[in-house]
């Protein structure tokens, strides 16, 4: 690898400007540059088709870059490069420096749990089989990873009947050879007992490589061994050893049972899907070896800097394989920015061919979404892990009350968020968070009335809410609790006398978070001002740079990425948006099903509902004739003849 290094003078103020290269001093070549920080440390590490770009992009225009690359600027000192040949050299140097350095602002990939392998310890005297996790150990071979230690138990149960291979631990082993006598396993025969002589090292060895051999895919072959071995016995009329090996066989069976065939028997391929947001990601990862899927593993990441899909995947390959098994076939969401750099370093670590490449169709493309199902489905199991700390939850609490400069940590929080199509079927969402965590049973919906944008929906919605509440407040005196009406004529108060439970609306939150930016919050104070609310606070959160803003300031609230706050009113805005879209599409296909039938005249709700019963849906109730319409109960002749008119009439 042909290399040449670069540096920009190293001053003692961390500031962008302080540090800029001359561009004339930045060589236009491909290369891998790095950023420390006043201590020389190492802060993050990027590569570059052209560092000459690449390194004015970061200085051109400081106010227009995301505040993540704005925080890794400021922390910055100095900056350094090395120009390489070829794009491939540059990913080898990357992958090599952020391995060294460990650069706080990269992208780094985490075990979101330990997963156990099942490994055979062939470097021993005498292989044994056994569960394991953490790092790799030279001269054992490792199958999986598994999801659960007790799915690798099960199936080595089953194999040891027809492999009996040896278990017990290198105690056990001694003890049993110093005795003269086997343990259970021996006398059961789920072991070959080499530890009193039974068999002998080759021997013993040879069952452990049939085993590797078995667990490796090649498994039809040791099937039809046993059948035809079956078939002999019972020909030569030895049907005890006939009735073992067939019990020999069903085990073999069940344990491949235990592995669903997804694909090809010749494939061989990991499966990579992401699910991600603002601030985190999360990776699952399916092993298929000979068409069926051997183990799954997964990984989250912070996302410290501002990543696009295609390069997460390459970070995760660049990570994940530099010591890994490598599949001949990667199939993965979204490919790397340089994909065909990516391939040819894949392909010099693994030997041969590798093939990176997004699934487009059958069984690959449904394959594909299943193991996003299961991305989506750990990173949600993640952030709630996360938020359920209570140190975690107290902290973050902590952190929105110093940055929003409140008296107080907010212990009950309230979400607002709208949602529609084109302004049709405008509805919002209230979601609570009372100590960091949601609280189901205070989730409120709204169907908006205002047409006119989702700022004046934000100054309905809180009004209308915050109305409620001092109706509440009002009806119990605050001292001397009294019963009163709402406005539908139900008996109200803050606590219900017939369930116990708070009442709609009944308590104030400590502060109200708006989905959106300054327009939002600013609607949102201003419907509590009108109502003479004085003791909420009200801030907003911007979906696109995760920015707080508050209703009379001008410039955003930043929080930083690895805030804890931020992270709890991102969860927050997040459920909010989801409640919100749960009631939209339910609202949207309500009106869908029933507009069409409200053209007809006498059809009342009763019929309505039967007819949509009968037929399915409107699509299938326009292709219907009059005959079929009239066999529905309590529709007539004329009902049906009304009902195929305007309905042919809408279709026109």
């Amino acid at each position: 690898m042909r290399l040449s290094v670069g540096r920009a003078r190293l001053l003692s103020v961390p500031s962008p400007l302080s540090f800029r290269p001359r561009s004339g001093s930045i060589p236009d070549s491909p290369g891998v540059y790095r950023f420390r920080d006043a201590h020389r440390r190492v802060i993050y590490v990027g590569k570059a088709k052209s560092l000459r770009q690449r390194l004015n992009s970061y200085f051109a225009d400081f106010a227009g870059l995301h505040p993540r690359t704005q925080t890794m600027l400021t922390t910055a000192a100095d900056v350094d490069w090395t120009v390489v040949s070829t794009e491939v050299e540059a990913l080898q140097l990357e992958y090599s420096w952020i391995k060294e350095f460990d650069p706080r602002f990269n992208v780094k990939y985490r075990d979101d749990k330990s997963y156990p392998y099942l490994a055979v310890t062939m470097g021993d005297d005498f292989p044994r089989v056994q569960v394991m996790r953490g790092a790799k150990r030279k001269g054992t071979r490792y199958f999986g990873p598994y999801s659960h230690a007790w799915a690798i138990r099960e199936t080595v149960d089953l194999l040891l009947r027809v492999f009996p291979v040896r278990t017990c631990s290198a105690g056990v082993f001694k003890r049993a050879g110093q005795i003269g006598r086997p343990c259970l396993l021996g006398y059961i025969d789920k072991c070959s007992a080499p530890c009193v002589g039974r068999v002998t090292p080759e021997q013993h060895r040879e069952l452990a490589e049939d085993f590797c051999d078995f667990m490796a895919g090649n498994t039809t072959r040791w099937i039809k061994r046993l059948e035809q071995d079956m078939r002999q016995a019972a020909a030569e009329q030895e049907y005890e050893r006939a009735a073992r090996l067939r019990d020999d066989i069903q085990a073999l069976q069940r344990a491949l049972e235990k592995q669903a065939v997804v694909l090809g028997d010749a494939t061989d391929a990991d499966v990579i899907a992401l699910a991600e947001d603002p601030l985190e990601a999360a990776v699952q990862v399916f092993y298929v070896r000979g068409g069926r899927i051997r183990g799954q593993r997964g990984w989250v990441v912070d996302k410290v800097e501002e990543t696009t899909p295609g390069e997460l995947v390459e970070h995760f390959l660049l990570q994940i394989y530099s010591e890994g098994e490598i599949p001949r076939e990667v199939l993965v969401p979204e490919l790397p920015p340089e994909p065909e750099a990516v391939s040819e370093l894949l392909c010099e670590q693994r030997g041969a061919r590798v093939e990176l490449r997004v699934p487009q169709r059958g069984d690959k493309k449904s394959l594909m979404e299943t193991v996003e199902r299961n991305a989506k489905e750990s990173l949600a199991q993640h952030k709630i892990r996360r938020s359920s700390d209570l140190t975690t939850r107290s902290k973050a609490l902590q952190e929105i009350a110093d940055a929003l400069d409140l008296d107080q940590a907010p212990l009950r929080i309230e979400c607002y968020d709208v949602s529609h199509l084109q302004g049709e079927n405008v509805v919002a969402s209230m979601v609570v968070f009372e100590d960091g965590l949601a609280r189901k049973s205070e989730y409120r919906r709204f169907a908006v009335k205002t047409k006119e944008g989702d700022v004046a929906s934000i100054y309905e919605v809180i009004k209308r809410r915050f109305r409620r509440y001092l109706e509440e407040r009002s009806n119990t005196g605050e001292l001397t609790p009294e019963a009163g009406e709402d406005e539908e004529g139900v008996a109200s108060g803050p606590i219900d006398p017939e369930t116990g439970r708070p009442r709609k609306f009944a308590y104030p939150p400590n502060l109200v978070v708006v989905d959106g930016a300054g327009p939002q919050a600013a609607a949102a104070q201003r419907a509590l001002d009108e109502l003479g609310v004085d003791d909420v606070a009200v801030c907003g959160l911007a979906k696109r740079l995760e920015e707080v803003w508050l209703p009379a300031d001008d410039q955003p609230v930043i929080l930083p990425r690895s805030s804890e706050g931020l992270y709890l009113l991102q969860r927050v805005r997040d459920e909010a948006h989801r409640f919100a879209i749960t009631y939209h599409r339910a609202k949207r296909s309500k009106s869908v099903k029933e507009s069409a039938l409200d053209a007809v005249p006498g059809l009342g709700p009763a019929r309505k509902q039967a007819l949509l019963k009968r037929f399915g849906s409107v699509k299938k109730l326009k292709e219907a004739t009059v005959a079929e319409i009239r066999e529905v109960p309590g529709i007539g002749e004329a009902t049906a003849e009304m009902i195929v008119s305007r309905l042919k009439g809408e279709g026109q």
